[in-house]
């Protein structure tokens, strides 16, 4: 019965507190139409997540476009298909890889420096001196780091994958040999703006969406200790991309 007991416990306590995440995320989005007058606020949040994070973005983003033109040339070298290599580059990095590595790279670098420093405010009670000041933090701390992550991460997977397309070039036609014409005329011909290019990015918007509201919530919601911000920035980074992967499954099935 003991087990029973505390299996019952565990599944009330996890409800319980996707309870107060879905509320939380209602106060933040009601918020955010008080970034009009507080424009500077979202840009300096832009450039924390957004700019901070770009450098990671394109060094990876090449270096995956890179592996890609490696490995996919020899695979269709084996068919004859060579000239099929900007294709299969450029749909794999605009449909599945640059989304999902940059929802995962959001999600280490800026997610988890979101939540630290959250909960450092937290910990330190400057968001009880907000309050006692009349300020509500919702409007000042939460909402701009919300809506940050939401517009930053789909310009980020958009730059991604275009790093990611010049490095597939400079392997697969420099390097490799393929026909520079046929790498950008087969790219072009296959990749759809509505299909793929469009898509991909309300999967980063998704992400950036959900990256965001986890990052911001588990800084709120950490126990004020430095152990406590420590757990809380762990479990930012391991919920964020075990919700990245969930939900590219997902969105993969209704979209393609």
């Amino acid at each position: 019965m003991d087990f029973v007991a505390r299996f019952g416990r565990f599944w009330l306590d996890v409800l319980e507190r996707l309870g107060r995440a879905h509320l939380f995320l209602a106060r933040t989005l009601g918020a955010i139409g008080s970034l009009i007058p507080r424009f500077g606020l979202l840009v300096r949040q832009l450039h924390a997540v957004g700019v901070m994070t770009l450098s990671i973005v394109l060094v990876s983003g090449l270096f995956v476009g890179m592996v890609l033109a490696l490995q996919g040339y020899y695979l269709l070298e084996g068919f004859g298909a060579e000239a099929a290599l900007g294709q299969a580059v450029a749909l794999t990095l605009v449909r599945e890889l640059g989304p999902v590595v940059t929802g995962l790279l959001f999600a280490g670098r800026a997610g988890s420096a979101m939540t630290a420093e959250i909960g450092l405010m937290k910990a330190t009670e400057q968001l009880s001196g907000l309050e006692m000041m009349a300020v509500d933090p919702f409007k000042r701390v939460y909402a701009p780091r919300f809506f940050a992550g939401f517009l930053a991460l789909p310009m980020l997977a958009a730059m991604f994958s275009a790093v990611g397309v010049v490095g597939g070039y400079l392997v697969g036609v420099e390097v490799l040999g393929v026909d520079a014409g046929a790498y950008w005329s087969n790219m072009q011909s296959s990749v759809a703006f509505l299909d793929d290019v469009v898509q991909g990015l309300i999967k980063a918007c998704v992400f950036g969406f959900v990256v965001s509201w986890i990052a911001i919530f588990e800084g709120t919601d950490c126990i004020p200790t430095s152990e406590g911000v420590s757990a809380a920035t762990t479990r930012t980074v391991v919920y964020s991309s075990l919700a990245v992967l969930g939900l590219d499954f997902v969105l993969t099935a209704i979209m393609f």
